[in-house]
């Protein structure tokens, strides 16, 4: 999908916001490079499950709905697995907000993992993405399974974290920005056939 001059809804936590880089994230490197408009719905600590006003869920739904995105990409969020959220309890979250995006927005949809760290709950959440991924049409940008991510040096990979979780500017500039950008030109313009 070329992006140019096009508008891309972002939904996360800390990762989306770029709470380790200022509050720079791929999200807006690559709206800068690409040439779109980023509409960032982020907010650190917050859950894809929907326990407050302040989870995905709840957030998303206060998302004016006049807007026209041409993307939507949301964060798997590792405060789920942080908080030891049941994975239906995420599971019920995800499948809700790929129906309300389809139903809201009618536009593609990439979800998107975080680089590896050692979190077996973490690799559940990405298991049952995928076991969605087979009844709902949308894109994986998984990170955390990536060989080129996962071959970084242990010098590069301390220029590039801030911790496990949390990407510095320099981490999203040089490491993940280009990942998004390449999954950005392998959706298809739009994931509906009209007739």
């Amino acid at each position: 999908m070329n992006l140019t001059g096009k508008t891309v809804l972002f939904l996360g936590s800390s990762v989306t916001y770029g709470s380790a880089a200022g509050g720079i994230s791929f999200a807006d490197i690559a709206a800068e490079q690409c040439d779109f408009t980023c509409v960032k719905e982020a907010v650190s600590g917050t859950t894809l499950a929907d326990l407050d006003e302040t989870s995905y869920v709840s957030r998303l739904k206060q998302v004016d709905t006049a807007l026209r995105p041409d993307l939507f990409v949301c964060q798997l969020s590792t405060n789920d697995a942080g908080r030891s959220i049941p994975l239906e309890e995420v599971g019920k979250a995800i499948r809700f907000i790929l129906d309300y995006v389809d139903t809201t927005f009618d536009c593609p949809i990439l979800f998107y993992t975080g680089t590896f760290f050692e979190s077996r709950a973490y690799r559940d959440m990405i298991a049952l993405l995928y076991r969605i991924q087979q009844e709902v049409p949308f894109s994986i940008l998984d990170l955390y399974h990536d060989t080129d991510m996962l071959s970084v040096t242990d010098e590069a990979y301390r220029r590039y974290m801030a911790d496990p979780i949390h990407p510095t500017l320099t981490g999203y500039r040089q490491w993940w920005t280009p990942k998004f950008i390449e999954a950005f030109q392998k959706i298809p313009e739009a994931r509906h056939e009209h007739s």
